[in-house]
């Protein structure tokens, strides 16, 4: 019992981590997103993940030898694929801001992310206890989403005569759909790529923070494409210069703080899933994605994004919010049944 609730806090705690990446971004200046993000990738993608794995597992060029080949194929072409969403994704946070751009990407992110390694590594929940918790938790995060999607559209328009936005809501729109169909990539890298887990464990890491292992892996992958994307844009728009004199040291730690929010965000979640057994990826994924809306709509909020938006907006920001709280609570009696 003590293990399951401190994996599930565990959990939450990696989803409010994530939640919250985004908003050192917002005291970026003069710096184009492209070179914002690139120096972010860098240390979230890179540096902190492989600091981490030289740090907590042992023996860490034996275990990616001793592991099969093809798992460590799969987890780069997972951890591709989430980069591709993950480039969207940052786009997305541009164009409809942070607070929808996490509820549509991450509702469609829990989804898939959850459902595919449920139907491909534990069909036999589906019709358990445990998988009807998970499934209704899930249509209640869509429900959830589906009215804070509403509510960004009443938001967009109330703050399209300021330009508060880049590019359209259906732009926007189209864009964090792309990223939520991709960025579960990074969940799936992480339940097939567990053989490199159990390799380290099985070389001396321990068993919660060994998940680090496969993320490195998987977020090096991803970083190649967020880097591809980005150095094509500094190029394109002559961007690696900053408009702000004495800006770069302060982008530089705000770029930082972003990767640092993110990376642990994602080893707080192997470390909690660890702790949720073999059902880890499938339980805890909906509860990381649902903890990273809430936290991001509160900083939303915080931050004043819907200052403008008003009155009908926030009230239906405040339902949609309230539901993936009931969501989160169904799927966590998932842990228990």
């Amino acid at each position: 019992m003590n293990g399951l609730l401190a994996g599930l806090l565990l959990v939450i705690a990696g989803g409010a981590m994530q939640g919250s990446f985004a908003l050192p971004q917002k005291h970026v200046k003069g710096w184009a997103w492209e070179k914002n993000w690139l120096f972010y990738a860098i240390f979230g993608m890179i540096v902190i993940p492989w600091l981490l794995v030289a740090a907590l597992i042992p023996d860490a060029l034996g275990v990616y030898s001793a592991v099969p080949r093809a798992v460590l194929l799969d987890t780069v072409l997972f951890g591709m694929g989430w980069g591709i969403g993950s480039v969207l994704f940052g786009l997305g946070i541009v164009r409809v801001g942070i607070a929808l751009a996490f509820a549509l990407i991450i509702a469609l992110t829990a989804v898939v992310g959850t459902l595919v390694p449920m139907l491909v590594l534990h069909p036999e929940q589906l019709g358990s206890a445990k998988g009807a918790y998970v499934i209704a938790g899930l249509v209640i995060v869509i429900v959830g989403v589906a009215v804070c999607a509403r509510a960004g559209a009443l938001k967009d328009a109330a703050m399209a005569a300021a330009s508060q936005t880049k590019g359209g809501f259906t732009t926007g729109l189209l864009i964090c759909i792309a990223s939520g169909l991709t960025s579960p990539m990074m969940n799936l890298g992480f339940a097939f790529g567990a053989p490199i887990s159990v390799e380290a464990v099985r070389r001396g890491a321990g068993a919660g923070v060994a998940s680090i292992s496969i993320f490195a892996v998987a977020t090096a992958a991803g970083f190649l494409i967020n880097a591809a994307y980005c150095l094509y844009l500094l190029a394109r728009n002559g961007t690696w210069g900053g408009k702000v004199a004495g800006a770069g040291a302060k982008n530089m730690f705000y770029s930082f703080c972003m990767g640092f929010l993110w990376l642990f965000g994602f080893f707080f979640y192997g470390v909690g899933a660890t702790n949720l057994k073999d059902l880890g990826p499938i339980l805890g994924w909906p509860l990381l994605m649902t903890s990273m809306v809430l936290v991001a709509n509160f900083w939303g909020l915080a931050t004043g994004e819907w200052k403008e938006a008003g009155a009908r907006a926030k009230r239906l920001l405040a339902v949609g919010t309230a539901i993936m709280i009931v969501a989160m609570v169904v799927t966590s009696l998932a842990l228990w049944a």
